[in-house]
């Protein structure tokens, strides 16, 4: 199913961890883009913030989360993939908040360790990072592996969530 762009909203919006760019179509937010390393402050004029209730409360919520204060996210979702990766995605939003699971846990859930690459494929196409917690997937030997904010802000989300808990 192709989403119809023409009646996509963009916003952007300041973090402590740099500008997030988010989009939304009239059922819910489609996509989050996190700042990517360096973690940059925004330059003056690049904050946007439309008159959207779903991108609002998306911000909120997302502001929330990086002051640790926030460990659950309820903005409504429109999340467009394959069969395979909704399946990954849900289990990795079941993910507690503070702990972590591997790509190889995940392949397990999903019926076989053999499907550990193809969940990573997943993780990594996850469109919703944060709100779809892909950074706490980990490698089977602990290690923090691929985010598309990088590993230093992979770093910093679990050592948010391992203080805030």
């Amino acid at each position: 199913m192709q989403k119809n762009r023409e009646k996509t909203i963009t916003a952007t919006f300041m973090t402590d961890y740099g500008s997030i760019s988010m989009q939304a179509d009239e059922n819910g937010l489609t996509n989050i883009t996190l700042p990517r390393p360096p973690h940059h402050r925004s330059i003056p004029g690049e904050e946007l913030m439309p008159d959207n209730s779903i991108l609002q409360n998306a911000a909120r919520q997302i502001n929330e989360y990086l002051q640790g204060t926030r460990k659950t996210f309820d903005v409504p979702l429109t999340v467009i993939g394959t069969d395979f990766q909704k399946r990954v995605w849900e289990i990795i939003r079941k993910i507690p908040y503070g702990q972590t699971l591997s790509y190889g846990d995940i392949a397990r859930h999903l019926g076989g360790t053999g499907k550990a690459r193809a969940v990573g494929g997943a993780a990594h196409a996850n469109p919703l990072p944060l709100v779809i917690p892909c950074h706490r997937v980990i490698g089977t030997n602990g290690s923090l592996t691929g985010f598309g904010g990088g590993l230093s802000l992979k770093r910093e989300l679990l050592e948010l969530e391992k203080m805030a808990r």
